[in-house]
């Protein structure tokens, strides 16, 4: 008898437990969960250290680009644009290679996925960008070629407005003080420059560039950095492989030489492998356009690299162009 009432009793204890429950669910709150061993949320990291370190990475690559322009142009007498282009992603592909090729074989049903979106990012980004930034190398300065790639951060800045991105007042005045900056830049003084046909391809590499950008802030977040990296690098030197051939066969080679090699190990290893990852991680932290806010000093790097590696002296003029990109980089990478 005892033993039943007991029973009786553990019952309706369990109901009255499994009513209160009940009510919980109808008032739409949950109780502490039954599982004792339930893995704790993985801690965020804050929002400030996040958009620090997007910046830092993002000035590395600038930089990093910065310096390839120098080694463009020393490659333009020597080497075929075409062919520096797909032996510098070819040298990109063994830098990232020991570091990628296992997890993008484990990720390779991800890539197959999502080989569309591969495909058209390697064009914008690989194939075509640098095609264009080689081609403008033949017929304009290393210096107009930053300048004018500083251009870039306006398109993307359009582009992420398209995305729904919100820019507001001050960042759009920053990023028109500091175009106004590079056009005075590029006009030695004037806001009409009178462009060569190098500049205008390199408006057209810029173009490609903020495409490019535009299109990391719709990377699927199953497909890893350096796995999307490795992927477009492997399109981008296929898609270049029949160009390359026929460049070959009508140009004829280049011969390897420390003049060639050095510039095309820098522009493979450092302006591609070091430098695209950087840019990429920059992107998912802090943005197409706050990054793009950071690109605008290109110019600046550029000029103190002529300065250090080719003596190039900067006048008053210049500094205060250089003033107002530096004035529009730090408004337009507010939030």
């Amino acid at each position: 008898m005892a033993v039943t009432d007991r029973v009786r009793t553990e019952d309706r204890g369990v109901q009255g437990v499994r009513g209160f429950r009940g009510v919980q669910g109808v008032l739409g709150f949950r109780g502490v969960r039954e599982t004792p061993h339930a893995p704790a949320p993985r801690p965020q990291p804050p929002r400030k250290t996040a958009a620090g370190t997007g910046l830092l990475l993002a000035l590395l690559a600038t930089v990093v680009w910065s310096g390839s322009f120098v080694a463009t142009r020393g490659m333009a007498d020597t080497v075929p644009p075409v062919q520096a282009v797909f032996w510098r992603w070819v040298i990109a592909l063994l830098a990232v290679a020991p570091l990628a090729l296992r997890p993008a074989w484990r990720q390779r049903a991800l890539i197959r996925r999502h080989l569309g979106y591969v495909v058209l990012a390697s064009f914008f980004g690989v194939a075509l960008y640098n095609t264009l930034v080689h081609q403008a190398g033949l017929t304009t300065s290393a210096a107009n070629m930053g300048m004018i790639m500083a251009a870039a951060p306006v398109l993307m800045a359009v582009f992420a407005r398209l995305g729904g991105e919100r820019l507001g007042a001050v960042r759009t005045f920053g990023l028109a003080l500091a175009v106004l900056g590079v056009l005075l830049l590029v006009g030695d003084g004037s806001p009409l420059p009178d462009f060569a046909a190098g500049d205008l391809w390199m408006f057209g590499a810029a173009l490609s560039f903020a495409s490019y950008s535009a299109l990391l802030k719709r990377k699927p977040a199953e497909l890893g950095g350096l796995v999307f990296l490795f992927a477009t690098f492997v399109c981008g030197a296929l898609m270049l492989a029949p160009a390359y051939a026929v460049s070959v066969a009508v140009q004829g080679g280049f011969a390897v030489t420390p003049g060639t090699a050095g510039p095309l190990l820098y522009v493979g290893v450092f302006s591609s492998a070091v430098a695209f990852f950087a840019w990429n991680r920059a992107i998912s932290l802090i943005g197409a356009a706050r990054a793009g806010a950071v690109y605008y000093l290109q110019p600046v790097c550029s000029a103190l690299l002529a300065l250090l590696l080719l003596g190039e002296r900067t006048g008053p003029a210049q500094l205060l162009c250089m003033a107002l990109i530096l004035g529009g980089v730090a408004l337009g990478s507010r939030r």
